[in-house]
C-alpha cells in the first residue's frame, strides 16, 4: 500500500497540454470535466481551473482514472484560474441537473 501511495504522490501536480495546429489538444493532469459544449470546454487541472474556448469543440478521450482528456474542433484559446468556487458552483449545478 504504501508504494501506491508513493506513486500518486509523484504524479500530483502534474499538468501537460499539447496542442497540434490549434485542431486537437491532449491533456493530462486533469481531475473533472466540469462542462462543456461545441463552444467551451471546463476542466479542473492539478494547475487550476482551465477554460478552453473555440468551435466544434468535441470531448473525444475522457479518462479521469489517469487523467487524460482529449479535445478536438477549431481551438481559439486557453486560459486558466487559480479560483476554485467558480467551479464549485458549476459542478454543483451540474450535480444537480444530473440527478
Amino acid at each position: 500500500m504504501e508504494s501506491r501511495n508513493m506513486s500518486e504522490n509523484t504524479h500530483k501536480g502534474v499538468h501537460k497540454v499539447y496542442i497540434n495546429a490549434r485542431k486537437t489538444a491532449v491533456l493530462s493532469g486533469v481531475r473533472d470535466v466540469l462542462s462543456f459544449d461545441a463552444r467551451e470546454v471546463y476542466l479542473e487541472t492539478e494547475q487550476g481551473i482551465l477554460l478552453i474556448k473555440g468551435d466544434e469543440l468535441h470531448v473525444n478521450r475522457l479518462s479521469l482514472e489517469k487523467g487524460e482528456v482529449d479535445v478536438d474542433g477549431r481551438i481559439d484559446s486557453f486560459a486558466y484560474s487559480d479560483k476554485q468556487e467558480p467551479a464549485k458552483k458549476t459542478k454543483s449545478f451540474l450535480g444537480r441537473v444530473f440527478q
